[in-house]
């Protein structure tokens, strides 16, 4: 049986999610999990036990959903095909397909011809893997993270409260060192360690080791041996693409889409993790929100708005169990380049750094650490790229409680 909708929504994850909310009866939201659209950046408040998933679901989209897996996209036909049989004519097919753990290439991670992950290892992207790292977690389980990444700091410092014995391999020279400069993964650094979390920094794992079927091993390519109840794979994601390559639309890092967030057909748009826009794939909440309210515009609004990229904040609490909570935020190029101003505070009592990169009178980058009283006002400095102030003012005043504003 054939059924037609104006717009149907491949992906029921905070982007798709979203659009479905703002689109309301127009569009059919179709997505795979069991579980109602949740916010996944606070999967580790629930695997800490601090909330449980009905605190995380997002508002309930008035749009009509399907709860499938779509195996195939008919573009001649404009038909999208069902694992349950059912067949959907769209008007405007949107992907919001979102991405998938990456699995490293570890030895005696999958058996040969086997699909399914080892018991005790568990990938941390959905719902269902954060219930089943909840439940396998005990006071005292050795929990070996590999990756020190956003993920994988989230993913420690949740094990850790949760009482486990928490190991991290981060085959990198620091933690998180896509967003953080040298001294505030120090800081972060400190942290976990302070919570009784092991790390272990440029450090490749080569392998996992199982006994019928269950992990009690990872091997580093030192061939030392971390015993393990359970395995953390938080080594990043990649963008789910699957469909849109057997569609034969096109695809590099991601599924690409100009300004209108069109793909090469231009009958399907793509959204949030799956999608490319001027050779970016952002992988993270606030660019999926951003592009699912540009294209709740673009497909009822005249005129038309344009998606033109966003500027994302980082932004993680690491709570730690009887101490107030450490907060930390960063946001564009952390790193200084020659000739770029940089003013630095820290306060090793209070546990407080902070610092901000100025290019040619522009704020290019900063990273907040247990104070973040200025962080919306130089967020909204950096995402205007103007020129700052050249009043005479020291750049000191960009990291006062009421610099920049």
């Amino acid at each position: 049986m054939t059924s037609k909708t104006r717009v149907v929504v491949i992906g029921a994850g905070p982007a798709g999610a979203r659009l479905a909310q703002r689109l309301g009866p127009d569009a059919l939201l179709i997505g795979e999990e069991e579980h109602a659209p949740y916010n996944r950046l606070l999967l580790a408040e629930v695997l800490a036990g601090r909330y449980s998933p009905e605190i995380i679901a997002l508002p309930a989209p008035t749009s009509p959903q399907l709860r499938a897996r779509v195996v195939r996209v008919d573009r001649e036909d404009r038909l999208v095909h069902c694992d349950d049989g059912s067949v959907i004519a769209y008007e405007t097919l949107v992907l919001a397909t979102g991405s998938n753990p990456v699995l490293p290439a570890l030895r005696g991670l999958f058996e040969p011809g086997a699909r399914d992950l080892p018991k005790g290892v568990h990938a941390f992207r959905t719902m269902d893997d954060c219930l089943a790292l909840s439940a396998a977690v005990r006071e005292g389980t050795r929990a070996v993270v590999i990756g020190g990444g956003l993920l994988g700091v989230s993913a420690a410092r949740a094990l850790a409260e949760r009482g486990a014995q928490v190991v991290m391999a981060q085959q990198g020279e620091r933690l998180m060192e896509r967003q953080l400069d040298a001294k505030a993964s120090e800081l972060v650094h400190r942290h976990l360690t302070g919570m009784d979390v092991e790390i272990h920094t440029e450090c490749r794992v080569r392998g996992i080791h199982c006994t019928d079927g269950t992990v009690h091993a990872v091997e580093l390519a030192d061939h030392y041996r971390l015993e393990a109840d359970l395995v953390v794979l938080a080594c990043g994601v990649r963008p789910r693409t699957g469909l849109a390559v057997a569609a034969g639309l096109e695809v590099r890092k991601g599924i690409v889409v100009d300004d209108e967030l069109r793909t090469s057909d231009p009958h399907i748009r793509a959204i949030g993790d799956c999608a490319e826009h001027d050779g970016h794939v952002y992988g993270l909440a606030a660019p999926a929100l951003d592009q699912a309210d540009t294209l709740a515009a673009l497909l009822t609004s005249d005129p038309a708005p344009r998606y033109t990229g966003t500027r994302a904040l980082t932004r993680l609490t690491l709570a730690e169990q009887g101490t107030g909570p450490l907060d930390l935020a960063a946001f564009g190029e952390t790193e200084a380049l020659p000739g770029d101003d940089v003013v630095q505070l820290t306060d090793a009592t209070r546990r407080t750094y902070r610092k901000v990169v100025v290019r040619d009178d522009r704020l290019v980058g900063g990273v907040l650490i247990g104070e973040l009283g200025t962080v919306g006002a130089l967020a909204r400095a950096w995402e205007g790229a103007e020129p700052l102030p050249t009043d005479g003012a020291p750049l000191l005043h960009l990291l006062t409680n009421h610099g920049g504003s």
